[in-house]
């Protein structure tokens, strides 16, 4: 029996196309992208056409995009570098945020002198924006505020036009962690103000190990990785010309087929919330009900003595799915996350998210194996 995955916040399966544009380029394209002959020239040429079509749904400048390992990276590399060149004396961040974000500014607080501020979040696991005008107006200091468009683990879409215009009311540079929404919810970075982005070519059916940084040509910072001279001088190393090809042909595939995807995934998000909670008198759903990502269902169990191995069981049944945002270790930790939006301890919550390659019938099997391993009554025809 196939296993069902529905763990598509983590990662996602690879695309088709994806997948084609990474073999030609494997089987074909030999050169050295810096190389100035015709095979470096042939590899060049792919390196540019992936920005130019990732710029394009951004709508920036090619210039502005800059080829990295993944999201991490890219999100490094922006707060580290807005301390080190711009002069950043303060960031504004949330408590909810990725760690990739979260440990950088742990690092910043004990290796410079910026000072870290994290305004509170609601119920749904979203950032307070009267807290954050109310900081910003408190000190005239060059401020960058950092905020994840998508929350990972919840689901709950933060009204990133807002935040940036509050910004540039103020003065303050904004960066959005965007590595769960690109491809799937609009981004145009000139018309909402937003001055760093970051994505990840794995969220969005792309390969692992590669992503994308966009930095306004306002705020030039410099190189974060030294020894050469490529991405302009921006990171050195040779780029990784079979993961940026496969990123951007899953990156433009994603982007055209976005309106289908949605309906078809809140589709399948929809059946799986309306069956557990018919299940489960006492389960509710975490997240904004309204401004949620269609990809993202973080559930709450009820209290049971079933919570502890519901994970390990729902495995062992052939379904993947998380207790929250993967973890580096690969070992289940109590999420930061929950623990701000109050969720209570003796309850279990499980992220359930998906993709164009999950169906109807994956979502009634999960619901048949939940209701055994909880031994609820539920009756399955």
């Amino acid at each position: 029996m196939a296993r069902i995955y529905f763990d598509n916040a983590a990662t996602t399966p690879l695309c088709e196309e994806a997948r084609i544009a990474m073999i030609n380029v494997i089987d074909n394209i030999h050169g050295n992208p810096s190389s100035i002959h015709a095979d470096g020239r042939a590899a060049r040429a792919i390196i540019e056409k992936s920005r130019k079509t990732i710029a394009s749904i951004i709508n920036s400048s090619v210039s502005e995009i800059f080829f990295t390992s993944g999201g991490t990276e890219s999100n490094n590399m922006v707060l580290i570098g807005c301390v080190r060149d711009l002069a950043v004396k303060r960031i504004i961040s949330s408590p909810v945020e990725h760690h990739c974000i979260l440990h950088t500014l742990d690092y910043l607080n004990t290796h410079s002198d910026v000072q870290i501020v994290f305004i509170p979040v609601n119920k749904f696991g979203a950032p307070d924006l009267n807290a954050l005008e109310e900081e910003l107006k408190k000190s005239s200091e060059l401020t960058l505020v950092t905020l994840m468009h998508v929350n990972n683990e919840l689901g709950t879409v933060t009204d990133i036009s807002k935040a940036a215009s509050i910004c540039k009311e103020h003065s303050a540079m904004f960066h959005s962690d965007t590595t769960q929404s690109i491809g799937l919810l609009p981004i145009d970075v000139q018309s909402q103000g937003i001055d760093f982005l970051t994505g990840s070519a794995h969220k969005f059916h792309g390969p692992k190990g590669v992503g994308f940084v966009y930095i306004s040509n306002k705020y030039p910072i410099k190189s974060y990785i030294h020894g050469g001279s490529q991405e302009r001088n921006m990171r050195a190393g040779t780029e990784n010309l079979v993961g940026i090809a496969g990123m951007s042909s899953a990156l433009e595939k994603t982007w055209s087929d976005r309106e289908i995807i949605h309906e078809y995934v809140d589709t399948l998000r929809n059946q799986l919330k309306t069956g557990i909670l018919e299940i489960f008198q006492d389960a509710y759903v975490n997240g904004d009900p309204e401004q949620y990502s269609s990809k993202i269902l973080s559930v709450s169990f009820p209290p049971s003595d079933k919570n502890e191995m519901v994970l390990l069981s729902l495995d062992i049944h052939g379904i993947s799915a998380s207790g929250g945002s993967a973890c580096s270790s690969g070992i289940e930790h109590t999420s930061g996350v929950l623990d701000y939006i109050n969720e209570p301890s003796d309850r279990k919550t499980i992220r359930f998210s998906f993709s164009k390659y999950n169906n109807q019938n994956e979502v009634e099997t999960c619901l048949e194996k939940l209701a055994q391993i909880f031994e609820a009554k539920k009756a399955f025809s």
